[in-house]
């Protein structure tokens, strides 16, 4: 009889056990939505640097920098190093490899997070392309404590110019790349992210008033190994005057979150300037912190 009991009783416990592991992996929860959230502003942050210091090398290809200085937006905490080095005409068909050094103590950017490490950024110098990618690489690069490995494809193409718009630029990024969270959480996003400028591109001496327009989808995979799919549902919006609030730039758009079957939502808000957004699942809706 005590035999039978402590079957039973390990049984119950075995079941216990594997409805919370399949509860954590069917459920999407706050904490995990504020880790889809937080990563989100890392790749914004991310696309901002890697186009920029791209777009300065054809803007001026011996110092590497923009003929518009309220356009380089990285701080002066940022050491950036180039091959050729600067100073070095380039000729079409050159490969170039840019370093972008943001030290190891911490480095305010404009949007109001903090980097630290480098991002490593290769390309082929050709001025007269419509396309160019751009191969990026972290090197013991951290977001806001959240450390980054990977390395992957930018792509920027302009778009065909017609007699009411200039041409543009799309700015694809490809991503497969792992975050490391302070408690030692490792998350592994691959997928497509995709921006375009909507607003501001034809005053570039002006910066705040740039506003883009982001799609894309990708894959997360969790700590648990489980695979959960985001899908931008409503098109995310990122305005440059949040710089001046040192806010999180994402400020609207819906990202649909689906894990098993089971589908969350975060919403980015109605425009305003601040760091929240909001998380709903299974009819209950929360306000999660993002950014600093």
């Amino acid at each position: 009889m005590k035999t039978t009991k402590w079957i039973l009783s390990a049984l119950v416990v075995s079941f216990l056990v594997s409805c919370n592991r399949e509860d954590k992996e069917i459920f999407i929860t706050a904490e995990e939505a504020t880790v889809n959230a937080k990563m989100d502003i890392a790749n914004n942050d991310v696309t901002d640097i890697v186009e920029l210091e791209e777009k300065n090398t054809y803007d001026n290809s011996l110092s590497g920098r923009t003929t518009e200085p309220i356009l380089d937006a990285l701080p002066s905490c940022t050491t950036v190093t180039r091959v050729p080095a600067f100073g070095i005409p380039i000729t079409p068909g050159t490969q170039v490899t840019k370093t972008i050094d943001f030290g190891t103590t911490g480095c305010l950017l404009a949007s109001g997070n903090v980097v630290k490490g480098r991002i490593i950024i290769t390309f082929v110098y050709n001025p007269g392309a419509t396309t160019h990618t751009i191969n990026y690489a972290f090197d013991n690069f951290y977001h806001n404590s959240i450390k980054f490995v990977g390395n992957k494809t930018f792509t920027r193409t302009m778009t065909t110019a017609t007699a009411t718009m200039p041409s543009l630029p799309i700015v694809t990024m490809n991503m497969d790349m792992t975050a490391t969270f302070p408690n030692g959480n490792s998350y592994q996003r691959v997928g497509q992210r995709i921006r375009e400028i909507v607003e501001g591109y034809t005053t570039p001496g002006i910066l705040a008033d740039n506003v883009y327009k982001v799609t894309g989808s990708w894959t997360t995979s969790f700590p648990n190994t489980t695979l959960q799919t985001s899908t931008i549902t409503s098109p995310l919006y990122v305005k440059m005057s949040c710089m001046a609030a040192n806010k999180p730039l994402i400020v609207s758009g819906v990202i649909s979150i689906v894990r098993n079957g089971n589908t969350g939502t975060l919403d980015y808000g109605d425009g305003t300037c601040d760091n929240t957004a909001l998380f709903t699942f299974n009819g209950n809706t929360y306000t999660i912190i993002i950014g600093n």
